[in-house]
């Protein structure tokens, strides 16, 4: 009898102490939500019209394309900075 309270406390223990390194390991690996990524920044170079304001962003080998809030699509050669075209949503 002695043999098997014995027994029962140490898988007692031996559960508890699992249990606590599952909790442990979960708190780690799913800690706090990491930082979302900063807004990318309009290359030097590239000046918007004036009174339009960039919502996104996409950086090309030949190319910079930005979407305006007003939903206009300007395409910009990356080297000179220059517009090239200018595609306004109907």
């Amino acid at each position: 009898m002695r043999f098997l309270k014995t027994l029962v406390t140490v898988l007692t223990g031996v559960m508890i102490a699992g249990l606590l390194t599952i909790v442990a390991l979960l708190v780690i690996r799913l800690g706090p939500a990491p930082a979302p990524p900063a807004f990318p920044v309009l290359p030097e170079g590239i000046a918007l019209p004036e009174g339009e304001t960039m919502q996104a962003l996409t950086i090309a080998r030949d190319w910079v394309v930005v979407v305006t809030e007003a939903g206009a699509v300007l395409l910009y050669d990356r080297e000179s900075g220059a517009l090239r075209q200018r595609v306004v949503p109907e």
